[in-house]
Order: structure tokens, then sequence, then C-alpha cells
């Protein structure tokens, strides 16, 4: 009777509250439940099967009044075993089912033991699962099947323009298609982690431990290795879709800054040469500023407004000014005569400390004016060396007077016009009158070719001495002054005042005029200068025996004073006949100075 109970009434009643299962007993109830839904709905589940087991047991005692002892030594054995482990077997008429401690609680299980469902065979139970399984598994497959061939279907479609993004992970895509792809692989992944088998194992807390497969390209989590490349898959597919729409877009772009910054560092280089073009005009007196006769006028102009000039001398030294410019001539006012001849006596008179000093011939001192200070040295040296000339007869071909600066660049302008220094002349732009330029050896070189003077140009290029000295060019002032001094007298004097020029030296940013050397007792050499930057005041306190020690003293130059890197120096010759005048302004086209060493 019991046996026919259990098998044709109690096996039916028994169904699950989650879905529609039924007709299985409840231990396999049990399993049921803990493998197929979700940890949350436990609580409910306790609740509803504590009912339905409560009744199924009343009506199971009704009838049969029989079994109510069975029963309860049922739940006696049932109530020890609970007792002793919640995570133990429970033993129901010789059957053995799992229970985990997320399944039900103590006093459901009291209840529950006690019900006669607990000794039924689960032969048909187990059936009836796999049967539900296999349906499940089948319905999955068809679910696939439907992905295959909706997929096989968008792949066919059109790509749309436009970006998505999809709603449950970072990732953009292009096309429409591939996002909603990408969107069904997460809900795929989700069913398949809800629908998760017997065989998948549980832990402590009664989750279930599924293996996840991270994307490497997002943060989406996948259950499986084939799903986890389908979706990489999606991501490297829109990559190179993107890739292949901006690559030109990004090469022209590329190209476009590329240009772009080209042509910003061309502008700005442009402005940076044309600035030191600038500079070097306005440091070499071209650049339209006015030459000679408007910065004397602006100088006295604002030594009126200081109140350092009256309005009358304004006007006589502006007539001084314009009648000289008219005349070619040097007005004379920054000359300073009769300084050789003082300074040969100076000598005479005090030489202890000296062996030999050599004196070139006599010379003026010409010092620059507000007319040309800061740029005219090279003129004023230049009328130096010419009124040495005027003294000396051979060079009685020349004009007697001294040219004004206005009537030197103007000389200097002609001789370019012979074809003197072609390339110097190109420097210049042909062009020196009205303007500020300085001048050089070369262009000294040119002026006195242009005027049947023989000169020859020497560069000492480089130092040639400790600390970059030159003494090997001290030595060749020496030889140049003291050689005909040697030719005539087997003893020469210890003061000698030849019949020599001076000596034009130029070095950068100043040029000077060399009027002699000295030779101490211990053989070193110091040369003498006449400085255009000294002014006629100064230049004047040589010829008192009282101040000339000082002035001479600052006239010394010896070896470390001396220490640019390159000396040129221009010294006169004699005079050219015509033929060796065409010869030399032919040869100046590639203009070769004598370099020493």
């Amino acid at each position: 009777m019991r046996s026919h109970l259990l098998l044709s009434h109690m096996e039916n009643m028994m169904e699950c509250p989650f879905c529609s299962l039924s007709g299985v007993s409840y231990d396999e109830l049990s399993f049921h439940i803990n493998t197929a839904h979700i940890e949350k709905d436990c609580q409910d589940m306790n609740a509803t099967v504590v009912d339905s087991a409560q009744k199924n047991s009343n009506h199971w005692k009704a009838q049969s009044p029989t079994s109510t002892k069975t029963s309860n030594v049922n739940a006696k054995k049932m109530e020890k075993v609970s007792q002793s482990s919640p995570q133990s077997l429970s033993q129901v008429n010789g059957m053995v089912t799992p229970i985990t401690g997320t399944s039900l609680s103590q006093g459901t299980l009291t209840s529950l033991n006690s019900s006669p469902p607990a000794a039924a065979t689960a032969s048909g139970a187990v059936k009836q699962v796999r049967a539900t399984q296999t349906s499940n598994n089948n319905l999955n497959r068809e679910k696939e099947d439907g992905h295959r061939k909706s997929k096989q279907k968008r792949l066919s479609s059109p790509v749309k323009e436009g970006c998505f993004q999809c709603p449950m992970c970072g990732l953009v895509c292009k096309d429409c298609f591939i996002l909603q792809e990408h969107v069904e692989l997460h809900l795929q992944d989700q069913d398949t982690a809800e629908g998760a088998g017997p065989e998948v194992g549980t832990s402590s807390n009664g989750r279930s431990d599924v293996m996840r497969f991270q994307c490497p390209m997002c943060s989406l989590s996948c259950s499986s290795s084939s799903s986890l490349q389908e979706h990489v898959e999606l991501h490297l597919e829109y990559g190179s879709a993107s890739a292949t729409g901006h690559s030109s877009e990004d090469l022209t772009l590329a190209r476009k800054l590329q240009e772009e910054e080209e042509q910003k560092w061309r502008e700005t280089e442009i402005r940076r040469e044309a600035e030191d073009f600038k500079k070097l005009q306005k440091q070499f007196g071209l650049d339209n500023s006015g030459g000679y006769h408007k910065q004397m006028e602006r100088n006295m102009e604002r030594a009126v407004s200081r109140g350092q000039m009256v309005p009358a001398e304004f006007h006589r030294k502006k007539a001084e000014m314009l009648e000289s410019l008219a005349s070619g001539v040097d007005d004379g006012r920054s000359r300073t005569t009769g300084l050789m001849g003082a300074l040969y006596r100076y000598y005479q008179r005090d030489a202890s400390d000296f062996a030999h000093v050599w004196l070139c011939a006599e010379t003026d001192h010409y010092s620059s004016s507000e007319g040309d200070k800061g740029w005219g040295c090279g003129y004023r040296n230049f009328q130096m060396l010419l009124s040495s000339l005027h003294r000396l007869e051979q060079y009685d071909l020349l004009p007697d007077s001294v040219p004004s600066i206005p009537r030197v660049q103007a000389l200097i302008e002609e001789a370019w016009g012979q074809g003197a220094d072609p390339q110097g002349a190109s420097h210049f732009n042909h062009r020196l009158r009205g303007t500020r330029a300085w001048i050089g050896a070369t262009e000294i070189y040119a002026v006195l070719t242009s005027l049947s003077v023989k000169a020859r140009i020497v560069d000492f290029h480089k130092p040639t001495g400790p600390r970059d000295t030159h003494p090997t060019m001290f030595e060749w002032v020496k030889q140049y002054f003291s050689h005909p001094a040697n030719r005539s007298a087997r003893l020469p004097p210890k003061v000698v005042q030849t019949t020599l020029p001076p000596i034009y030296l130029q070095h950068q940013g100043h040029s000077r005029s060399i009027i002699g050397v000295e030779q101490k007792v211990n053989g070193s050499l110091c040369l003498l200068l006449f400085d255009p930057g000294c002014a006629p005041g100064e230049m004047r306190r040589v010829l008192s025996q009282d101040t000339a020690t000082t002035i001479i003293r600052r006239m010394r130059k010896f070896p470390g004073s001396l220490k640019h890197k390159q000396y040129q120096v221009v010294i006169v010759e004699g005079l050219l006949t015509p033929e060796e005048k065409r010869s030399r302004i032919l040869n100046s086209r590639t203009l070769c100075a004598e370099k020493i060493p």
C-alpha cells in the first residue's frame, strides 16, 4: 500500500514554484532549485516549498493514517542528520541526497523530511529532468542557428556611416549592424551564465564558478573562448575599416601640418635675416640715415638744445662745414701737426729704457669729429697717410691738400669706376657718399691704386704667439722701419726718424696708424700708434715736455695689447707707372693679400 501511494499519488504532487517542472521527488526538486534558479529566489522558494510540503503531508496523512508511524520515524532520522551538519547528506528510506547550504532552513528540512515523498523512487523524476535539459539544449542550438543566419544576413547589408557606442561597454562601432551583433554577444553571454548546467561547480556562498575570458581591448568578459574570439574579431574588423577610411585623410592632414610648419619656419628665417641685415646696415652706416653732413648738423642742433652751443656759433660752424664740403678739402679743425718732431725730441731727451727707436716721416694726426664719430676711423687714417705722403718728394704728383671725408668717399667711388676692387664695390652697392659706411684695407688699397700709388696689403691672419699675440707682426714692423736705416749706416743711431710713411693698421671694428716702433734693452718690441679716437686736445699734450710722457704711454702698444684674431696692414712703396696701374686694377678683380705666416 505504501509503495502504491508513493508511486501512484505522491509522485505527481511535488512541483517547482519557479517553473513548470513537476512529478519529481523532494530531493530531485531541491537539486533542481539549487542548480537551475538564481540565489536571490531561494528565500521565496523556501517559504513556498514549506507550504507545499505541508499541504502534501496533510493530504497524504488523510489518505493513509497507517503511514503516520513511518513518517515520524523518518522525521526523527532527518532531524538527527540535520542537527549533525547543515552540509551533510539526508537519508530518507535508504535514499542519499546532497543538501547544499543555500537550499532550505532547519525547520523546513524537519517539516519536509516528515513527508512521505522522501521515500519515493527517483527514476521517473530523473527522466523528467533529463528531458527538460534536452529541451533547453535544443532551444540553445536553435538560438545559435538564428544568430548565425542573422549574422549572414547582416554582413550582406550595406555599411552605414556614423559612430555607435555599445551601451554595455566602451566599444565604439562605425556600423550599426556590427554594434547589434556585439550587443547580442553580451546577451548571449548572460544567457549562458544564467543557464549554466550541473557540470559547473558551486562556491561556498552558492554562486556558480563560471570561467570568464576578459577582452584585451575593452572591459567585456566572455564565458567561452569562442565568444571572446568572435568579439575580438569585431574589434579588429572595426579597426581595419576605420584605418582604411581615415588613412588618406590622416596622410593629407599630416602633409598639411608639415607644410604649414615649414612655411612658418621659412617666414621666421626671412624675418630674422632681414633684421640681421638691418643691424649690419646700421652698424656699417648703410641704413640711409645720412652721412657726414647730416650727422654734423644733428649733433650741432643737439648741442644748441642742450645749451652747449649758442645759435651764432651753430650758424658759423654750419657755414664752414658747407664751404669745406663744397671745396672737397678738410677744414683742419681735427688736425694736430708737429707731433713727429716732438716725439723725436722726447726720445732724444729721455730714452734710457730703449735700445732703439724708429719713427716714420712727418705725419699729422686727424681726430674723429662730430660728423664722423663712430664710423670715420678709416677715412681719418687715410688722411694721416696722405698728410705724410704730401711731405715726401717722390709723391709730389698727389694733390697738396688733404681731402675731406665726403671727398674721400668720392675718390673711392671713382676708383671703383676705374674697375678697382669690383667685389668691394658690389658690397657697398657702388655708393659711399651720403652714407656712414665703414671702410677697410681693401678700400684704401683701391683708392691708392687709382691715385697711381704702389701699395701692398699684408695679412697677419692668425696669432703666432702665446695668448693670441702677434709677435711676428711686431717683428715685421720693425724690419719695415729699420731696414733703410741699416743700409745707410753700419751703426744706426739710437733714435731714427725715417722717410717712410706710416702704416695703415686694420683689425675688426677699428683702424689705426703705426708711426714708429720701440725696442727695449731686453729685445722686446713696442708699437707707437696714432688713434683717430684721441681728441685734438689730448694730442697737443705731446708738444709739451711736461705732459708728453702721459700721452706717449697711451700711444705705446705691447704684444699683449694687440690680441685680435686677424690684422691687416697697408704699406706704401712708391708710385705706379700707367702700365702697372692698369695691371693692378685688372688683378684687383680677385684681390689677394700677402699672408704672414
